[in-house]
């Protein structure tokens, strides 16, 4: 079968590698409907995260499970499923309290599992799935093809900007900033206006992104940046910052643009993928009484929630792919969202 593999900056490539295959009772195989490029792909692809040996690569994917092992339950083939982008059990202390990324079981995709044994990534034909009751969630039925973008976004992004929000503490009447336009930012409005957000305030520069935003249900948009955009925001908000700040980069420099932004007694939801260190500003934040929340998401207690909206139509997460592309381009996906040609790849194998 074929598979993304990472070589190193600006190298990426699609290899033939072993078929996936059941190598545990309660394995499955998905076959990949779609996987996507996520932004957090992007700091080995520009070197700032190192590759000392080719690895495979993607963590968001959809598809229908082709075989499952004899100890699977839940899921069974030719359901079309969901696949979050960590491995989890479902079962441990962690997962019944909702974290189910902190799994005594987790693993990733691309590397190995929690015993040992290798594990295939999103971005490729097919997917071995450990622990595949606790992993995947089924839908109801496979989705169409207006519908498969906002499916795929419950792998990750709307699930994290999700997340921001509600960890946030965004409700009815809040007023929120949102830090990054990129997918998970783009996701951040809408989760905040679907838990009833009154302003949403979308900092961005890129003028297609602050157009989506606006779509998505940002009632402002703030281009500025430091010191700069964070008086803007107080000036639309009469003079207070936001009752919460969506932190979805990870850099330093958004996180303390979040800092300066929020209002004291206020809420941080941080789920950019940290990257570039800083140190929190601890003075700071202990003198305004603001608080810090968030972390990485856990989007597999997220996922039957928000898929309600999406089949309702409620909410349409999918339209931050604006880049389709054949499993064999994935290459042109990642050069496109390195150089902000495109919000977000979908990758079709």
């Amino acid at each position: 079968m074929r598979a993304t593999l990472l070589y190193g900056p600006q190298d990426i490539r699609l290899d033939e590698v072993p078929d996936a295959r059941i190598l545990r009772p309660t394995d499955a195989v998905v076959r990949v409907v779609a996987a996507c490029v996520c932004g957090s792909d992007l700091w080995g692809y520009r070197g700032v995260s190192p590759t000392p040996q080719p690895r495979r690569i993607g963590h968001e994917f959809v598809g229908v499970v082709e075989e499952v092992g004899a100890d699977v339950r839940d899921v069974r083939p030719g359901q079309f499923v969901v696949a979050p982008f960590m491995v989890s059990d479902g079962t441990c202390v962690h997962c019944r309290n909702g974290v189910h990324t902190s799994c005594v079981k987790s693993s990733g995709w691309g590397g190995t599992d929690a015993e040992g044994c290798p594990t295939d990534a999103g971005q490729g034909e097919f997917v071995r799935v450990p622990l595949a009751d606790g992993t995947l969630v089924a839908m109801l039925e496979t989705p169409s093809e207006d519908l498969l973008g906002s499916v795929l976004t419950l792998s990750d992004v709307m699930g994290t900007g999700h997340h921001a929000a509600f960890t946030a503490g965004v409700g009815p009447g809040s007023t929120v900033a949102v830090v990054g336009d990129g997918a998970v930012g783009l996701c951040g409005v809408i989760a905040a206006r679907r838990l009833g957000a009154e302003r949403v305030i979308a900092m961005s520069r890129h003028a297609d992104r602050q157009a989506l935003a606006t779509e998505f249900g940002a009632t402002d948009i703030v281009s500025e940046r430091g010191d700069e955009g964070a008086a803007q925001v107080r000036d639309l908000l009469g003079g207070a910052g936001p009752d919460a700040v969506l932190e979805c980069v990870g850099t330093k420099e958004s996180v303390a643009q979040a800092v300066a932004t929020v209002r004291p007694g206020g809420r941080i939801g941080v789920v950019g993928l940290p990257t570039g260190g800083g140190e929190l500003p601890l003075s700071t934040l202990f003198r305004s009484n603001i608080g810090i929340v968030g972390g990485v998401a856990p989007v597999r207690g997220y996922i039957e929630e928000l898929a309600a909206d999406v089949w309702s139509g409620a909410i349409d997460p999918g339209r931050v792919f604006d880049l389709v592309l054949p499993l064999d381009q994935v290459a042109e996906g990642y050069a496109a969202m390195d150089e902000r040609r495109a919000i977000k790849a979908m990758l079709r194998p």
